[in-house]
């Protein structure tokens, strides 16, 4: 991976891990949500929150994390890195919602691959 991608890949998912940590302190931690959500569950705000629920308890944001990362890792090209980062995305995120168990496999099978030297042309 060339340096310059390697500089806006890592600005990228700093810039992500914020997000996701400001969404997760923010919004699921916030104890002032649940007095808002108990007088009006149809707020926007409330919808997100109880659907990130479901999708944290069903485990679902590790899931796709890994069947993003398996076949980034075995597919080459262009298209493997691209399947890489956002299996790196999407675990990243996983982490962050308290998906660990198949995350940190698709973290480091998406890393892998996305410091993984493309193969020379055969002649």
């Amino acid at each position: 991976m060339p340096s310059r991608s390697s500089l806006i890949l890592l600005c990228l998912v700093a810039l992500w891990l914020a997000a996701c940590y400001g969404v997760r302190f923010g919004l699921l931690e916030n104890g002032s949500w649940v007095d808002v959500c108990a007088d009006d569950a149809a707020l926007w705000a409330c919808q997100a929150r109880s659907g990130l629920g479901l999708l944290i308890h069903f485990g679902v944001f590790g899931q796709a994390a890994l069947a993003a990362s398996v076949p980034a890792f075995l597919l080459p090209g262009r298209i493997g890195w691209w399947l890489a980062a956002l299996a790196l995305f999407v675990g990243l995120l996983a982490l962050v919602f308290y998906s660990v168990s198949m995350a940190v496999f698709a973290v480091v099978l998406a890393g892998l691959r996305l410091v993984r030297q493309p193969r020379p042309a055969r002649a």
